[in-house]
């Protein structure tokens, strides 16, 4: 017998909403309906102005975590109208404004209360404070998920999710699955795309390609000890922020040679802890923004 539930989230890019009702029977994944509800430039400022520890306050946080709940549950209501069943449960992630897990704590605005009372279904929110709890680091979610539906017994996977901060999970034929974020995904370059662009994002990395691989600062960024860290680890935008890339920059760069940069940096992160820590992988999936 099947059963449906619906998942939401908010990633570290901030851009959207997006959900998706899932119906399972045993090991069978079906995809239902899915949608992505774009975040008003307003609300996006609020969240990267939070993520940043700008007007921080506990107001400001709480007034946020309000309006992103019922942002979730509009999406929520909507996937639901699409669906012959009824779902048995909604899962929400939240948007994530805070990731200490060094500090003991990680913080998701979307409050599950407003999700259940707004679609009368129950709500589950919160995943990642018990593995912190644990001595864990409370990201990425994903692995347990990507072992069920793409592990192999015949051949090494790796699983790679670039979002504002890119993670891998590595799945060996035999042995343990592990994930961990390998450092920046989209978050710089969107960022320093937005500082000479109008516009959220360099759609299909067109301006990037435009410039040239500035190897010195390449070398300078990937210095960061955050890449030669062992695994288990996490990182988020406290860390891979405007104010972390700012000191390596002269001021004479061309800026489309930055962004080419940063689009390495990413790619050079995401290799380097493949080749580490799974380097017979015959399979590298790739997903995410």
């Amino acid at each position: 017998m099947s059963a449906t539930f619906i998942g939401l989230m908010s990633g570290t890019s901030a851009d959207a909403i997006d959900g998706v009702a899932v119906s399972f029977e045993q090991t069978n994944a079906k995809i239902q309906a899915a949608r992505s509800d774009p975040i008003s430039p307003s609300l996006r400022k609020r969240i990267a102005d939070i993520m940043q520890g700008r007007n921080d306050n506990l107001d400001a946080v709480a007034s946020l975590d309000a309006d992103l709940s019922r942002a979730f549950a509009d999406c929520a209501e909507k996937l639901i109208a699409r669906l012959d069943t009824r779902p048995r449960a909604i899962g929400c992630h939240g948007q994530t404004v805070r990731h200490r897990p060094e500090k003991g704590f990680t913080v998701q605005l979307g409050t599950g209360a407003v999700i259940a009372a707004r679609t009368g279904i129950p709500a589950v929110t919160d995943f990642r404070s018990a593995d912190i709890a644990l001595g864990g680091q409370g990201a990425p979610l994903v692995p347990a998920f990507h072992r069920e539906i793409f592990g192999s017994s015949e051949e090494d996977r790796v699983i790679v999710n670039i979002g504002g901060i890119a993670n891998v999970t590595l799945l060996p034929r035999n042995g343990t699955v592990t994930g961990f974020d390998t450092g920046p995904g989209n978050t710089l370059l969107d960022y320093w795309y937005r500082e000479h662009h109008e516009g959220a994002w360099d759609v299909d990395g067109a301006w990037s390609c435009t410039g040239e691989v500035d190897q010195a600062l390449l070398k300078k960024l990937f210095s960061d000890e955050y890449f030669f860290r062992p695994a288990p680890k996490s990182t988020g935008l406290e860390y891979f922020s405007p104010d972390w890339l700012a000191p390596h920059l002269s001021g004479n760069e061309n800026a489309e040679d930055v962004q080419a940069t940063l689009r390495q940096l990413t790619a050079k992160g995401i290799a380097a802890a493949v080749e580490k820590n799974l380097p017979q992988a015959r399979a590298v999936y790739l997903c995410g923004g």
